[in-house]
């Protein structure tokens, strides 16, 4: 769990970077921070592995107040991941994701089997990429290597910052899905910089929208902040089409479909469970007026657009979660996504 509390960041200029942020991410959670250039989302990502100093508050990772310890061990233990990405060029794939390991003083045999491990795990062969060097391998690719090197040592803490922004819409869409799925596997703690809502829409278990002065608008879950913007700062850098964009984290629910009449057969098709927008996406692409809902092989029933609107209007009025001390999900709700609570 990382915990800020009233964490400030002023410049000698008198710049006020972050203002009194108070924010907790809970264990295992993937938190996205976004806002306008200037509102100090990276500098509040860099102050957790001490990058940047904070002017004043504490920084508490597991219970441990970070601003005492040595920033230099600080940093060892916590995974980071740039845009530039910011690999070795002169070492291997398999020595780069080496590095914190080798650092820390790992025997070899174990370094040797974790680089190994993590090598399958951002699906890059050890066989065909380990003895590559960065410039003979493509943009996603390098940036799978930057992550599988941001967890070489198994921190509990990654930090990322727009580290998907250099790569193509194609690939960065591919990268996103296959971290976010790593990241459920191994149940690391995400903090996430991002400009883009999409993205942070698309893998955020919450995020947390910043406005200029380094004020924080909201930290609540894709749904709730698209769904219910606190502020009229965030309906407004959320956007006109916020509903549109709520389609992405809203699931499709077997109730309010068409029952079936045994005529489906020959219908598109889409999974319960899939998203709103997946579903929109099926059902405009085809000729008819509606689609069939699966549960596997089973039929479940039909959705049609009336029924793909009530779903979410329904989504809509779900009162906020809570937490077993009674907080609201702006204070550490588990998300839409089904991931653990905080």
């Amino acid at each position: 769990m990382i915990e800020l509390e009233g964490v400030s960041k002023r410049y000698p200029d008198g710049t006020m970077a972050v203002h009194e942020l108070d924010l907790v991410v809970g264990r295992g959670e993937l938190a996205v921070l976004i806002g306008p250039s200037g509102c100090g989302k990276t500098t509040t990502m860099r102050m957790v592995n001490r990058l940047v100093e904070p002017s004043s508050g504490r920084i508490v990772i597991d219970g441990r107040d970070v601003t005492d310890e040595d920033p230099v061990q600080l940093r060892r233990g916590i995974g980071y991941v740039i845009q530039q990405i910011g690999l070795f060029p002169h070492l291997s794939i398999r020595d780069n994701i080496a590095t914190v390991p080798a650092l820390l003083g790992w025997k070899k045999s174990r370094v040797r089997e974790r680089v190994a491990e993590l090598m399958e795990l951002v699906d890059l062969e050890a066989s065909t990429y380990g003895d590559r060097y960065p410039h003979e391998l493509s943009g996603g690719q390098r940036q799978r290597v930057g992550v599988a090197r941001a967890l070489a040592a198994d921190p509990p803490v990654l930090l990322m910052d727009e580290p998907f922004g250099a790569v193509d819409p194609i690939g960065r869409e591919r990268l996103q899905d296959q971290f976010r799925t790593l990241q459920r596997r191994l149940g690391t703690t995400v903090v996430f910089v991002t400009h883009d809502i999409e993205e942070a829409v698309r893998i955020g278990d919450r995020i947390g929208v910043m406005s200029s002065g380094g004020h924080l608008e909201q930290f609540d879950t894709p749904a709730r902040v698209l769904g219910e913007p606190a502020t009229p700062f965030v309906a407004d850098f959320v956007g006109a089409d916020r509903m549109i964009k709520r389609l992405a984290v809203t699931p499709l629910a077997a109730d309010r479909l068409i029952a079936p009449t045994g005529g489906e057969d020959d219908l598109p098709s889409v999974q319960v469970g899939s998203s709103l927008r997946e579903a929109m996406a099926v059902l405009l692409a085809s000729s008819g007026t509606s689609v069939a809902v699966l549960d596997g092989d089973r039929i479940l029933g039909r959705l049609d657009l009336d029924g793909l609107h009530a779903q979410l209007r329904e989504h809509l009025a779900v009162p906020p979660l809570r937490d077993d001390s009674g907080a609201d999900a702006q204070s550490g709700a588990a998300s839409d996504h089904g991931q653990r609570p905080a």
